[in-house]
C-alpha cells in the first residue's frame, strides 16, 4: 500500500509538473504563434533536428543507467556527471565545425549562428540531467513542480519580450535557454546532490554496461524520429516543416504530460522491483490501462476538434497544420502502448533486448519514410500512425516471456478505453455537424466528448477510472 502511494504520488506531483510547464508553454506558443512567422519556427525546427540528436548523447543511457541501478551512490552520480560533461564538450565542438555546412545544406545562412549558440546548452544539459536521474531515482518528484515553475513563467516572459521586439527566431532561442538555466538554478538550491570530486573508472564501466544500450536504442530512435523533418526541411520548404512541427505540438503536450509522466516515475518504481518480474508485469498492466484511459480520449478528442481549436488559437495562417495534427493524435495514442513494454524491459536491467528491438522496427519505418519522401508532406506524416502499430506489435512480444504479460493480456487492457473513446469521437461529430459561433461549438464539443467518455466508464465502472478516483481521494485524505 505504501509502494502504491508513493507511486501514485509521484505521479499526482510529476503531472502537476507537467501541466504547469505545459499549460504555461501552451499559453506562450500562441503568443509567439500570433507574432512570429511560420518561417520563425521552421528554422528553429530545422536545428533542433541536430540539438535533439546530440543531446541523446548527453543525456540518455548514462541518467537511464542510474536510475536503474538500486544503490547508485555519490561516486556514481559525480562519475557519470564528468562523463556526460565530457561528452557534450565534443559535441559541442562538432555542432560549432558543422555549423556552416549544416546552413549550406538547408541554404539558409542564419542557420549556423544559431545552431553555435543553441548548442551552447550542452554542458547545461549534461549537468541537469543528472540533477533530474537524482531525483527521479529517489522519487522527488516535487521538485521538479518549484524548478519548472520558475523556469517556464520565466522563459514566457523572455520569449514574448524578444518576439515583441522583432527579434524573430532569436525569441525562440531564448525562451529555451531561459527555461534551461533557470531550471538548472533551482535545483540546484532544491535537491540535495552537489557534485563532488569523485570518479571511479569501475564505477563508469557498470554504469556504461548497461547505458550504452539505451543510449544506441535511443540514439536509433531519435534519427529515426527526427529524419521526417530533417527530409521535409531539406525536400519541401521551411513553411512546411513548420506546418508539420506545429501539428506535433499539441499531441505532444498530450503525449509528454501524460504518458512521459508515466513513464517517468513507473520507470524507477518498476526498477525497485527489477528481481521480482511478477509484480513488475502487474505494474506495467495497471500502468497501460491508467495511461489508455487518460491518453486514448484526449488524442481521439483532440483529432476531432482540431480545426476549430487551431482557428481560436492560432488564428487560420496555421490552418495547414491541422492534417498533420489529426494524424499525430492516432500515432501519439498507439506510441503510449510502445512505451510501457519499453519501460519494463528497462527496469528490470534488459538493455539489450530494448536495443535489438530498435533494430527489427527501424529499418521497417526507414523504408517507409523513403516510399513516401517525395510525394508529400501528408504522405511523409502518414507513416507515423502506420509505423506506430508496427512497433507497439513487436514491442508487445518479448514482455510475455519477461514479465508473463503478452499481446492478449495487453490488448484486452486497451480495449475499454478504446471504445469508450470511439463513442466519444462520434459523439463530438454529431455536436460538430450542428451551425453555431465557432467558440461556443467547440465549448460544446469539449463537454459532449467528456460527458460521453466519463458517463460510460462510471456506468460501466471501469477499473481505471475507480483506481484514478479511489486513489485521488486517498491523497485529498492525506493532504498529498
Amino acid at each position: 500500500m505504501n509502494d502504491k502511494r508513493s507511486v501514485f504520488s509521484g505521479l499526482f506531483w510529476k503531472f502537476s509538473e507537467r501541466i504547469l510547464a505545459q499549460g504555461v508553454s501552451f499559453v506562450v506558443s500562441i503568443v509567439l504563434a500570433r507574432l512570429l512567422m511560420p518561417e520563425d519556427y521552421g528554422t528553429v525546427a530545422m536545428v533542433n533536428v541536430f540539438i535533439t540528436i546530440a543531446d541523446v548523447f548527453v543525456v540518455s543511457g548514462f541518467s537511464t543507467a542510474l536510475i536503474q541501478k538500486k544503490d547508485a551512490d555519490d561516486t556514481d552520480f559525480s562519475t557519470i556527471l564528468y562523463c556526460s560533461l565530457l561528452v557534450a564538450v565534443v559535441i559541442y565542438i562538432i555542432l560549432f565545425v558543422s555549423a556552416p555546412f549544416i546552413a549550406d545544406f538547408y541554404n539558409t545562412p542564419i542557420l549556423c549562428n544559431v545552431i553555435r549558440v543553441f548548442s551552447l546548452r550542452m554542458p547545461l544539459a549534461a549537468y541537469n540531467s543528472v540533477q533530474h536521474a537524482y531525483v527521479s531515482r529517489h522519487m522527488l518528484y516535487k521538485k521538479f513542480f518549484y524548478s519548472t515553475l520558475f523556469g517556464t513563467i520565466l522563459s514566457g516572459f523572455v520569449g514574448i519580450a524578444m518576439a515583441y521586439y522583432g527579434l524573430g527566431v532569436w525569441a525562440l532561442i531564448g525562451q529555451y535557454f531561459t527555461n534551461s538555466i533557470v531550471d538548472t538554478i533551482v535545483l540546484s538550491f532544491t535537491v540535495e546532490w552537489k557534485p563532488k570530486c569523485l570518479f571511479s573508472i569501475s564505477a563508469a564501466k557498470k554504469l556504461m554496461s548497461y547505458g550504452w544500450k539505451i543510449l544506441a536504442a535511443d540514439l536509433v530512435g531519435t534519427v529515426y524520429q527526427q529524419l521526417r523533418s530533417f527530409i521535409i526541411g531539406k525536400v519541401y520548404t521551411s513553411s512546411d516543416l513548420a506546418y508539420y512541427n506545429q501539428g506535433k505540438k499539441f499531441p505532444d503536450l498530450i503525449t509528454t504530460n501524460v504518458d512521459g509522466t508515466i513513464s517517468t516515475v513507473l520507470f524507477p518504481a518498476m526498477s525497485n522491483y527489477s528481481d521480482d518480474k511478477e509484480r513488475v508485469g502487474k505494474m506495467v498492466s495497471r500502468a497501460m490501462r491508467v495511461s489508455s484511459f487518460v491518453i486514448f480520449p484526449l488524442m481521439i478528442g483532440l483529432a476531432a476538434i482540431s480545426k476549430p481549436l487551431v482557428l481560436i488559437m492560432l488564428t487560420d495562417k496555421w490552418l495547414p497544420a491541422v492534417p498533420f495534427m489529426q494524424i499525430m493524435c492516432i500515432s501519439g495514442a498507439i506510441n503510449s502502448v510502445t512505451n510501457a513494454n519499453l519501460q519494463a524491459m528497462k527496469a528490470i536491467g534488459r538493455s539489450d533486448i530494448v536495443l535489438k528491438l530498435e533494430f527489427a522496427k527501424k529499418p521497417v519505418g526507414l523504408l517507409m519514410i523513403v516510399v513516401t519522401m517525395n510525394i508529400s508532406v501528408t504522405a511523409i506524416a502518414w507513416t507515423m500512425p502506420v509505423y506506430a502499430i508496427y512497433a507497439a506489435a513487436v514491442n508487445m512480444k518479448p514482455n510475455k516471456n519477461l514479465i508473463g504479460y503478452g499481446l492478449k493480456r495487453q490488448i484486452k487492457d486497451l480495449i475499454p478505453a478504446t471504445v469508450y473513446s470511439l463513442a466519444m469521437y462520434f459523439a463530438i461529430k454529431v455536436v460538430s455537424l450542428v451551425e453555431l459561433p465557432i467558440l461556443l461549438s467547440l465549448i460544446l464539443q469539449v463537454m459532449t466528448g467528456a460527458g460521453v467518455y466519463l458517463a460510460l466508464a462510471y456506468f460501466t465502472k471501469a477499473d481505471a477510472f475507480q483506481y484514478i478516483v479511489g486513489y485521488g481521494k486517498d491523497l485529498i485524505k492525506r493532504k498529498i
